[in-house]
Formats: C-alpha cells, sequence, structure tokens
C-alpha cells in the first residue's frame, strides 16, 4: 500500500488527431515555436476531427471555435490550437462538439473540422498541442520520437512529478 505513495504520477497525452508529429519549435508562429504557450508538440493533420487527448474537463472553448483548453486529472492545462491565425475564420470550419466545463474521456470527440476550408483559408493546418501551464512547473515533460501520430493511439507527450 505505503509503495503507491512513491510511485511517479504520469500523465500521457494522446494524439487527438491522425497526421505527421512535428517538435513545437518547427511550428512556423513564434508564439508556439518560442514556447511563449508552453511547452508541446504539434500534428500536421492529414484527416479526421478533433477527439480528447487526454480525460479532464473542458475549460475553455474559443469564441471562435478553433481552440479548445483542457484541464487534465492531474492539474495540467492542455491546449488544442487547430490550425495557425484561424481565429481570423470567425468560427467557419468548425463545430464544437462540447462545452465549458463538460467532462470529457480519451477519444471523444471535441471538434469536427473542414481541413479543406481550413488548408483554402488559413495560414496553416498545423495543428500545437502545449500544457500552457508547464513554465514553472515542477513536472517533467518528455516528447514522442514517433513521426506519424495515430488518432486515440500514440502518446505525444507525457507529464510526470
Amino acid at each position: 500500500m505505503f509503495f503507491n505513495l512513491f510511485k511517479k504520477a504520469k500523465l500521457q497525452i494522446i494524439a487527438p488527431i491522425d497526421g505527421k508529429i512535428i517538435p513545437i519549435e518547427e511550428v512556423p508562429d513564434p508564439v508556439f515555436n518560442q514556447k511563449m504557450m508552453g511547452v508541446g508538440v504539434a500534428i500536421i493533420p492529414s484527416k479526421g476531427d478533433i477527439q480528447a487527448p487526454v480525460s479532464g474537463t473542458i475549460i475553455q472553448v474559443a469564441p471562435t471555435k478553433h481552440a479548445v483548453g483542457i484541464l487534465a486529472e492531474d492539474g495540467s492545462e492542455i491546449l488544442i490550437h487547430v490550425g495557425l491565425e484561424t481565429v481570423s475564420l470567425k468560427g467557419e470550419g468548425f463545430n464544437v462538439l462540447v462545452k465549458q466545463g463538460e467532462k470529457v474521456s480519451v477519444g471523444q470527440s471535441l471538434l469536427e473540422v473542414n481541413w479543406d476550408y481550413i488548408q483554402t483559408h488559413a495560414k496553416s493546418i498545423v495543428t500545437p498541442i502545449v500544457i500552457t501551464n508547464s513554465h514553472g512547473s515542477d513536472k517533467k515533460y518528455t516528447f514522442t520520437e514517433e513521426k506519424e501520430g495515430k488518432q486515440g493511439k500514440t502518446v505525444i507527450m507525457t507529464a510526470s512529478m
């Protein structure tokens, strides 16, 4: 029983979409590549809608529908930001399936995305997944070395105490 007290808690963050995994430093936007929003990775989506990468509570749905924030059970705040400069689309191309305060499970659908529309009207479809409260955290973050992410299957990041 006591050995569980010393076991390191680890949060696994699962790919919210299929696609090519790239380091956050390669995202063509300084807000993300300079880690101003926090540590993370990004996915260049190949298909599909956005699913929850962790179990937790929805803490933010952008009014422009392009981003969703989740508070994971370990206290990590995870932001999924679909595409770059997608705020300018004013919600076009997105259908939000969750609301703030809602509890979600890994793999639950969060957003439906019209990738053709996003590709045509936004700067990029690159989708950063960042831990927005990672600065000053005592957690250790590790990132996958996988090059392709499979929605609901590939662990893209871990956070451990």
